[in-house]
């Protein structure tokens, strides 16, 4: 069987009522889905994206080079196998890719929200979602996937709506936001902020996307770093020199730095620096404890069969901060989860890229 790839976009007019009491009215959610719905619909995975994914999780459309950001993991006979599964991926709000954001029209003016657009958490983007799939008639999931800020997403399911999923798959996150991310996110920020050609937000979008940002760029290279290790930057670069650079020039590159810029100042064309500044906030804000008295507290709520899993050397979220919630859930004496500490130098992108390394025990855990 194909992919049976599809993009749709579907318009809410009823107020979204946000977390901070804000409204967000009205507001499109963009989703992509894979495979086909069975009679019962009980055969659904949701994916959920990281900072700068998108719906398009896999597959290619006629007019691209690049397929979607999970192509290896989501297709016929792959970890999430679409001759078996109806998956599909949304795009959160405060992205943009098709969902509602800073950059959308604010109704009913013709101008971008901008600032005027509401801080949304990451609680408010599983809502949205939850809202998505009343509308398409889903009441209940299969499974819910996802790493990173996808994980983060995840676990808001697993929490504020214990019945909507058999499984919870979470994958290189946290429970809470830790210093060490929000200060990467902070780099950005500033990186954003202070450039002049971001305009205090009053930027073209179209300008940006044919010349970049560079204040956005070199804040992206920050976000990179975190993103790798140690040894996976000494496997990939080692201290290779760029062959076309002098070695005393003074800006002769490294291949590290020229692997830096390319995705630094590339990142800028296709993704909003506003988007951006968002949903970094949205992360830095992330504890699924808030509201409730303790960790361990939030995580009584859960009745899916939950599924960690953390990766070795990954800088961003480090593995003990999923070991909390492993020892947590011991405590509490739930008996429906496993963790796992994937062996991998990779870093925090392991979970994009390694897929070898946990494929089977993705399968397993679906099927299972």
């Amino acid at each position: 069987m194909s992919l049976n790839l599809q993009t749709n976009t579907e318009h809410f007019t009823n107020p979204l009522y946000l977390e901070s009491g804000r409204i967000l009215e009205p507001y499109d959610i963009t989703y992509e889905t894979y495979g086909t719905l069975n009679e019962d619909k009980s055969n659904v995975i949701v994916v959920c994206h990281a900072l700068t994914g998108s719906h398009h999780a896999a597959g290619l459309y006629e007019n691209e080079t690049k397929p979607g950001w999970w192509d290896g993991f989501i297709g016929p006979k792959k970890a999430i196998d679409t001759d078996k599964y109806y998956v599909i991926c949304s795009n959160v709000i405060g992205s943009c890719f098709g969902s509602t954001g800073p950059m959308s029209m604010q109704y009913p003016h013709q101008e971008p929200y901008r600032y005027k657009f509401p801080v949304v958490s990451i609680k408010d983007m599983v809502k949205a979602q939850r809202i998505l799939f009343d509308r398409l008639d889903i009441h209940r999931v299969h499974a819910i996937v996802g790493g990173s800020m996808g994980g983060m997403q995840a676990l808001h399911f697993a929490i504020h709506y214990p019945n909507f999923a058999n499984k919870i798959i979470a994958l290189a996150t946290t429970h809470a936001t830790q210093p060490w991310a929000i200060a990467f996110n902070k780099v950005a920020q500033e990186s954003i902020l202070n450039d002049p050609d971001f305009k205090q937000g009053y930027y073209d979008s179209e300008i940006l996307k044919e010349q970049g940002l560079s204040g956005m760029a070199v804040g992206r290279m920050a976000g990179h770093i975190s993103f790798l290790s140690h040894e996976s930057m000494r496997e990939k670069f080692a201290r290779d020199y760029k062959l076309t650079d002098g070695l005393y020039e003074l800006f002769g590159k490294f291949q590290v730095e020229s692997y830096l810029e390319y995705n630094g100042y590339n990142f800028t064309k296709w993704f909003d620096p506003l988007a951006y500044l968002y949903i970094t906030k949205a992360i830095n804000i992330y504890d699924i404890s808030r509201g409730f008295d303790s960790l361990g507290e939030s995580l009584k709520r859960i009745s899916a069969e939950l599924h960690l899993i953390s990766f070795k050397n990954d800088l961003l979220f480090k593995s003990f901060e999923m070991q909390e919630i492993s020892d947590e859930l011991k405590k509490i004496g739930n008996k429906s989860y496993n963790y796992i500490d994937i062996d991998s130098d990779y870093g925090h992108d392991a979970f994009l890229v390694e897929l070898d390394k946990f494929q089977d025990q993705v399968k397993d855990a679906l099927n299972g």
